[in-house]
């Protein structure tokens, strides 16, 4: 098992800068997430570890040694693709014995490392069977079979749920997250899927166009994001621009939202702005009409739509103009329509001032 630390990391295509000046640790034996959208880098970082590219600066290390300019079939790293990338004229014993048999293990040693990860992925009986006789999720246990047989270093996985449907999606969660326990495997993993991320990691990466924007926990970041694109890209979020005054964002209409300990990130009249998430957030109704605590936040809106998701219902509420979102636990459903006036509170530690 190893640790790996990219550090000041760039990679270029032309004019197009795919990397810029990258750093972040993975320590061993951690399950990472490598999170953003669609061209922000993280699939050439996790080429760039793997080796199957090289930077044009910056040091990759394993273990604090340098490997970025060592060539992929000498870092042992296992690696699982989308696509799953098995072999359609070999059963699953041989797709997974492969990367065994080309390091020339004897036949023996061979049996019994693959008996063992098919054990760990659930498939020993499925042996003999042909890809094309396995279901989705199958094939790709086989494919993680085939990258931890060879015991390497570190696993890397490039979006390797997006093939599947939602149900199997949460099944292969559960597993990818059991099995890395299991063997203690230093992981990484890149997704465009913010559920993924949050359920399976110990710590997220959010790239966007090839910058590292913000790293933490999963519990750091829903939380207590520092940027705007943090908070709006990992989960739903409420963005409010003002100014700070005393400890306080002081919005256009006059409206004020207290911050917690009265912390904001600049001096009194300079710009700034802060993050609410929708589950914090409160209606009032009835004759409930004021907060709790002098510090919570109170705005007035009408609520413009609704959207049922099962557990949960996200009102839309039209505040000054600004479509504000709010989670409503459908356990207790409020007798409200749409047009209907509201009166939205939350607590002064349900406000994250951010950065930018």
């Amino acid at each position: 098992m190893a640790s790996v630390e990219v550090k000041n990391i760039s990679r270029s295509f032309g004019l197009y800068k795919a990397l810029d000046s990258v750093s972040i640790r993975f320590e061993d034996g951690g399950f990472y997430a490598l999170l953003g959208p669609s061209g922000s880098g993280k699939t050439t970082l996790l080429r760039m570890i793997a080796g199957f590219d090289f930077p044009d600066q910056g040091q990759i290390e394993m273990n604090n040694e340098s490997v970025e300019q060592v060539p992929l079939e000498k870092r042992n790293i296992g690696m699982v693709f989308q696509n799953y990338a098995l072999f359609p004229n070999m059963n699953v014993f041989d797709n997974v014995a492969f990367g065994l048999s080309v390091r020339g293990l004897a036949r023996a040693d061979i049996r019994k490392r693959v008996g063992d990860a098919l054990d760990l992925v659930q498939l020993a009986h499925l042996g003999a069977r042909r890809p094309h006789q396995l279901s989705g999720g199958q094939r790709q246990r086989v494919a993680l079979a085939r990258a931890i047989v060879i015991n390497p270093r570190v696993l890397l996985l490039d979006e390797p749920l997006g093939a599947l449907d939602k149900s199997l999606r949460l099944d292969m969660q559960v597993e990818l997250k059991r099995i890395q326990r299991e063997i203690g495997i230093t992981t990484i993993f890149v997704t465009h899927d913010q559920e993924e991320a949050l359920t399976m990691s110990d710590r997220i990466g959010i790239l966007r166009a090839g910058q590292l924007i913000e790293e933490g926990t999963p519990e750091e970041i829903y939380n207590r994001p520092r940027t705007s694109f943090a908070a709006t890209f990992l989960g739903e979020a409420n963005i409010f621009e003002g100014v700070w005054k005393s400890g306080a964002l002081e919005l256009a209409d006059g409206n004020r939202i207290p911050l917690p300990g009265h912390v904001s990130l600049g001096s009194d009249g300079a710009s700034g702005r802060c993050m609410v998430r929708p589950e914090r957030i409160k209606v009032l109704t009835g004759h409930d009409q004021k907060p709790l605590n002098p510090t919570d936040t109170m705005l007035t809106g009408h609520l413009t739509r609704r959207l049922f998701s099962g557990n949960w219902t996200t009102l839309f509420v039209d505040h000054a103009g600004q479509s504000l979102r709010v989670g409503v636990p459908n356990d207790s459903p409020l007798p409200i329509a749409e047009g209907d006036a509201l009166t939205l509170t939350w607590t002064a530690d349900s406000a994250v001032p951010l950065r930018h």
